[in-house]
């Protein structure tokens, strides 16, 4: 029998909660260079082989939903290694799919065996930390979160180069074996008394959806990180048919530029882990979505007049995602601090809104296409929605603090 426990130094626990939450975006990522191929393999369309990320998306989000409040009754690690065998039966099925209609299927599967893994590192970063300790621990675990996504492209090409852009899920299944095997031996249950007296049953469980939609203010701050996340996967998902096809670059090109733009929204976070000790998440929101919506717009302006080119656009989105890298943190950290009582409920419903969003805006790019004019509208207009609800006050009208859990301490904003 195996008796887990949660590394004792920081940098394990960030190895770890990191190496968790980033499964489901190494896995969306890693084989983003080979679309055209696979394209061609399967013989079909761009806008089909761009609906297999959108189904990892939804199938992500459909997860959450599920395994959120499964981990406030049964505990943390139960339902992560369900989920982790699910992600690697479905890529095994993958590695043999022949048609594009059983690789989207597939992908949705594999989009909820990967949310089961992300969910429960949020509950158990609620677990332990909460407000502005809270945002520091997300904001120091893009080191892992935003380094694995970024070098998964690089691998897959690597990968597809051995013969076949199959063998990316080769390495997700081996992947998920191994992150199964450190969760059974490092992944304890981090529930607090409160969270097991309040989650009786899994009617219970689900019930507490009720109370998490019915507080506005924690619905506003759960939008925000799927917002911010829409504006940064708009560059994801048109990325390499811009680079590739518009611009007529090679693969390796394009994973090297991909790795650069996203090594700013990992410095963006690792400021924001610096400055969340010396000003409040919600002024650190108020500084980030504005530049954020202002680079949007002037991106817009540069796409209509033509000006810039492949390098002005990687120059603005390198700028955009720096600044992105200080919105989920606080953000999520904000809407946490409020239901202590269903921290796997509330984690799942913002993990739900990331991915609900991203697989929106990734359903309306195919539909309007994925040219430069087409990404930075979209991304200006979900950052000026994100901008909007923060100076509301984090809701769309205010309520009073007495939605909060019995006991849980009024959050700091």
């Amino acid at each position: 029998m195996s008796n887990p426990a949660l590394p004792r130094s920081q940098a394990g626990l960030i190895l770890l909660l990191g190496s968790m939450t980033g499964l489901g975006a190494v896995a969306g990522d890693i084989y983003l260079p080979s679309l055209p191929e696979v394209m061609a393999d399967l013989g079909t369309s761009r806008e089909w082989v761009q609906a297999t990320i959108t189904a990892t998306m939804l199938g992500g989000a459909a997860g959450q939903l599920v395994i959120g409040p499964l981990s406030d009754r049964y505990g943390r690690r139960q339902p992560v290694l369900v989920g982790l065998a699910l992600h690697v039966a479905a890529s095994i099925g993958i590695i043999f799919t022949p048609s594009i209609t059983l690789l989207i299927g597939l992908r949705f599967f594999q989009g909820v065996g990967n949310a089961s893994a992300g969910v429960v590192a949020m509950a158990i970063i609620r677990d332990l930390r909460s407000g502005s300790r809270a945002a520091k621990l997300l904001s120091q675990l893009m080191l892992v979160i935003g380094v694995a996504p970024l070098f998964a492209p690089t691998i897959g090409t690597a990968l597809a180069g051995l013969g076949t852009w199959r063998y990316a899920f080769v390495f997700l299944a081996v992947v998920g074996i191994g992150l199964g095997a450190v969760v059974w031996r490092r992944v304890p249950d981090t529930r607090s008394d409160e969270v097991k007296q309040v989650a009786t049953g899994l009617g219970a469980a689900f019930r507490a959806y009720g109370r998490l939609l019915r507080d506005y203010r924690f619905m506003g701050y759960a939008l925000i990180p799927g917002l911010a996340q829409s504006a940064m996967m708009a560059w994801v998902i048109s990325s390499p048919f811009l680079v590739r096809t518009a611009y007529g670059r090679a693969a390796t090109v394009f994973a090297l530029i991909f790795a650069l733009c996203g090594v700013f929204m990992v410095i963006g976070a690792q400021v924001n882990a610096a400055l969340v000790y010396r000003f409040k998440p919600k002024a650190l929101l108020l500084v980030a979505l504005p530049v954020e919506l202002a680079l949007a717009v002037a991106g817009l302006a540069l796409t209509l007049v033509g000006w810039g080119g492949l390098w002005g656009l990687v120059a603005g989105v390198a700028a955009l995602l720096f600044m992105s890298g200080m919105v989920p943190a606080n953000a999520s950290a904000l809407a946490l601090s409020r239901h202590g009582e269903a921290s796997g409920a509330a984690s799942a419903l913002i993990g739900t809104t990331q991915l609900g969003f991203t697989a929106l805006v990734m359903s309306l790019l195919s539909l309007l296409g994925d040219s430069q004019h087409e990404m930075v509208a979209v991304q200006a207009a979900v950052l000026a929605v994100a901008l909007g609800i923060v100076l509301a006050g984090g809701g769309y009208r205010r309520r009073p603090d007495r939605r909060l859990g019995r006991g849980e301490p009024r959050p700091t904003l």
